[in-house]
């Protein structure tokens, strides 16, 4: 885990970088209020990975696929299900197994699905332009 780091929105592209570098796993969980900059953050790390994707949030579809030169990007946002068992509804555990990089939202939705090798960013607003971030690995 870094310490947290306070950033700015020009900084978006040294964040995500850094993130991705920092990273030991290609599950990433997203933590913060609404508004804290989750999708937005997701949409930088997907511009690092060279992805050429419109970037949105699939809160009503629940999960997004982007592609990237080398992969797949899975976009997750289970903001709005009700109970874990809509996740496994549209396959989540399969997508889980996948050797691709998978991006969720909201993940406190999910407690028990939630895999042991992750990375887990939390996010803070601290001010309309600025941005509070720590980010954890999980083996």
């Amino acid at each position: 885990m870094f310490t947290p780091l306070n950033y700015k929105l020009e900084d978006l592209p040294k964040i995500a970088k850094r993130g991705l570098e920092d990273a030991k796993s290609k599950t990433f969980l997203f933590y913060g209020k609404m508004g804290s900059g989750k999708t937005t953050l997701i949409k930088e790390i997907c511009a690092q990975l060279d992805s050429e994707d419109i970037i949105s949030s699939p809160t009503f579809s629940l999960v997004n696929e982007y592609h990237f030169p080398e992969g797949k990007i899975f976009h997750f946002d289970f903001y709005r299900i009700e109970n874990e068992e809509e996740a496994w509804q549209i396959g989540f555990e399969e997508y889980l197994e996948t050797p691709h990089f998978k991006m969720i939202e909201w993940p406190e939705k999910i407690p028990h699905l939630v895999p042991e090798q992750r990375t887990e960013i939390c996010l803070k607003r601290l001010w309309p332009e600025e941005r509070s971030i720590s980010i954890e690995n999980f083996d």
